[in-house]
């Protein structure tokens, strides 16, 4: 069962962005931390995206 695309409260470090993305597709927000670091060291936009979401997913209540 997917669950909605939202900020954690709890569990979060820079903005909860790996954490919410870690519960919406049901793995470990460390192995999506792990994901978005090493996606970093090849060239795009990952930071942008990364702030893009922070400021468009919603905070869990």
């Amino acid at each position: 069962m997917a669950t909605s695309l939202v900020r954690p409260s709890r569990g979060r470090w820079f903005g909860g962005v790996c954490a919410g993305l870690a519960r919406r597709f049901g793995t470990t927000p460390n192995t999506m931390r792990l994901i978005f670091v090493i996606s970093c060291i090849l060239p795009g936009p990952q930071v942008l995206i990364y702030l893009v979401l922070w400021i468009l997913m919603p905070a869990e209540d």
